[in-house]
């Protein structure tokens, strides 16, 4: 007999064979060549295969060992081999990450649809910043944006220096490469690009199209569960990153980077995708929100909005974010005596 369920099917993906590592902030090792990874030190006199030891840094190198983010990178080529960077214009010049001067309206706001691009447009040529606070020039506050992709990023990619960006599907699959290997994030899932890393947005589709957070400090988190215990919200196994995925791949190539708020632009003679293995705690990763475990009111009133946060980004004053991910998941709603729609807030 059929069983009725609280909750949504789990999704069964996307039908790639994309394999992934599971956990958030783990000490990953992946290496898309076996042996291509040092065994008993991160940077030894000859790397296997010949290949150059990269650290990236997420933190600085003096950070507590309980936040100190970092991981190492076996590649073909080094990543400095790049000419000189020059400013990069977007098509429309409509990226903005400083917000200091700009007047800040006490109005309620919402905007229509966005509408799809008519000509060609990659990631890049077509993000459009909605809202914002603060500078990545201070490393304080975020900014929200948006995209509508109808191309692939073809001999070009993205680094960003000002902080983490945090993507949100809405319509449209994207496949996305980066220097540790290949996601693909479908609606209904999110992904989270961290600082300094390189990496090209493709639609699976014709076109894609969803929200951007970034944030210009910190990193996102966890949220403590607090008397919730140990389990709820969002699982850290349920956190996927990806495995070691390289290309020898001789060619004119972009490399954009984002940095102080602004764009720019430099040439290099091959693919920045040439990472053979890698291993450390700083890694892309993305999270399916099917899988997000509500907490809800089991007597009467609402619980405030902030126990649904899946990821959060703490801020220098205890308890306060610069920025939380919140998802307003399905669930039972059984207070008695209570209005339905949750509270006016002020």
């Amino acid at each position: 007999m059929a069983v009725s369920r609280p909750y949504p099917e789990m999704p069964r993906g996307s039908g790639t064979d994309l394999k992934y590592l599971s956990g958030f902030g783990n000490e990953f090792a992946s290496e898309a060549i076996p042996g291509a990874l040092p065994v008993d030190q991160n940077s030894p006199k000859v790397c296997p295969f010949g290949l150059y030891a990269e650290q990236l840094s997420g933190t600085a190198f003096t950070a507590p060992r309980r936040d100190n983010q970092r991981s190492w990178l076996y590649r073909l080529r080094p990543s400095v081999g790049h000419d000189h960077f020059e400013p990069y214009a977007t098509p429309h010049d409509t990226l903005n990450s400083d917000f200091s001067a700009c007047i800040s309206s006490p109005n309620q706001l919402r905007w229509l649809p966005f509408k799809s691009p008519g000509d060609q447009h990659d990631f890049v040529d077509s993000l459009f910043t909605i809202c914002g606070s603060g500078s990545a020039s201070t490393k304080s506050g975020f900014a929200i944006h948006v995209y509508a992709l109808t191309a692939g990023m073809d001999d070009r990619c993205l680094a960003n220096a000002d902080g983490d960006f945090l993507i949100v599907p809405q319509s449209g699959a994207l496949s996305i490469v980066t220097e540790f290997g290949h996601l693909e994030v479908a609606p209904g899932e999110i992904c989270v690009i961290q600082r300094g890393m390189r990496f090209a947005v493709n639609p699976v589709q014709a076109e894609a199209s969803g929200y951007m957070l970034e944030i210009f400090s910190g990193h996102f988190q966890l949220p403590e569960l607090g008397p919730i215990g140990a389990n709820g919200l969002a699982a850290a196994r349920h956190f996927l990153s990806p495995t070691a995925a390289f290309e020898d791949r001789v060619s004119s190539y972009t490399v954009i980077h984002k940095f102080d708020g602004r764009l720019w632009g430099a040439q290099q003679d091959h693919s920045p995708f040439d990472v053979v293995a890698w291993h450390g705690n700083y890694a892309p990763y993305k999270y399916d929100l099917a899988r997000f475990c509500p907490i809800n009111a089991a007597a009467f009133d609402h619980p405030d909005p902030s126990i649904f946060t899946v990821l959060t980004c703490p801020s220098t004053t205890p308890g306060v974010a610069v920025a939380d991910f919140v998802i307003f998941s399905p669930r039972w709603l059984v207070a008695e005596h209570t209005f339905r729609p949750p509270y006016f807030h002020r």
